[in-house]
């Protein structure tokens, strides 16, 4: 991982943190989700390296190694498409593949929407691309959804404030590696549904939890909070919301968000290719919300082939 270059980039107004590797016009952008950083595709930015491609993972605005904007409580997915824009203007990189995890399945897609001719196709890893309309998951689920929690001003602060940076993303990496999403009981706080004695997950070390640590104890988790939890029911003015480049989806079979109600009914019977008509699934049978630190070797070899196939 040593050979990974840090650079910082200067754009609408911040200094953002990009992480590179590889050389050529064959350009991947990373995109992290969430308690991920730029590191959670240290394995798959060396693989594509060492096969012909160039590199790119930045750290959002908030995140990171990157400024914290003035205002976070302001921050907007749009935000987040316009500084991925400006990063490749900055660059001279005019297309890209793009692959994005969690979250920044809607930041992937959204660049594709928004700005067509700048991505040739777009992988992405537990979460597809659903309609971009405000999320109805919280009717359905109980009180204690995680979601719900931190969609509420000042709550998930209290609860991430009393523990470090370090043990907030230790509890949630155990919490999104497990197959049932995350619902605490009405007295109960999202951050005690972990207790002190349970074990990371055995691909996941105390070193890789130390480098997350000191990256979110860097930047705080107030823009983290807005961007996703705050912002999904932000409107983007999409008119066609059809994705015209391949896309492929990689989705664990364990992995929590296919609990959500209505998930794997969405994913397996054809309704997701309603708005990616192009788009390939495949299932890993063991695989947790963490498929690319879980399981690299494979979830490169996956990704490879399909940006082979498509260049």
């Amino acid at each position: 991982m040593d050979q990974i270059q840090h650079n910082f980039i200067t754009v609408r107004g911040l200094n953002f943190h990009v992480a590179e590797l590889g050389e050529g016009s064959n350009v991947v952008l990373f995109l992290h989700g969430f308690p991920e950083i730029w590191y959670s595709w240290r394995h798959q930015m060396v693989a594509l390296a060492n096969a012909g491609f160039r590199t790119l993972a930045p750290d959002y605005r908030g995140y990171g190694l990157s400024d914290i904007p003035p205002e976070p409580e302001k921050t907007t997915f749009a935000d987040l498409v316009a500084d991925l824009v400006a990063i490749l203007d900055h660059l001279g990189i005019n297309k890209v593949f793009v692959v994005a995890k969690d979250f920044g399945v809607r930041p992937a897609y959204l660049l594709t929407l928004l700005h067509p001719h700048r991505v040739s196709c777009v992988v992405t890893l537990g979460v597809p691309h659903v309609p971009l309309e405000p999320r109805k998951y919280r009717e359905s689920l109980p009180e204690g959804f995680y979601i719900s929690r931190w969609n509420e001003p000042g709550r998930a602060e209290a609860d991430f404030g009393r523990f470090d940076a370090k043990t907030v993303v230790r509890n949630i990496y155990i919490l999104f590696s497990r197959s049932e999403i995350p619902i605490a009981d009405e007295k109960q706080e999202i951050m005690d549904m972990v207790d002190a004695s349970v074990p990371l997950p055995p691909w996941f070390t105390e070193e890789v939890l130390a480098t997350y640590g000191a990256l979110y104890e860097k930047s705080g988790f107030k823009t983290a909070l807005q961007v996703p939890y705050r912002s999904f029911d932000e409107d983007f003015g999409i008119t066609d919301p059809i994705v015209k480049v391949p896309a492929l989806l990689i989705m664990g079979c364990k992995d929590y968000v296919l609990k959500f109600p209505g998930m794997e009914e969405y994913i397996k019977f054809g309704k997701a290719k309603e708005l990616v008509p192009n788009l390939d699934i495949i299932y890993l049978p063991e695989g947790t919300h963490f498929v690319q630190e879980q399981s690299p070797e494979l979830v490169n070899e996956l990704i490879l082939d399909f940006l082979r196939s498509h260049m």
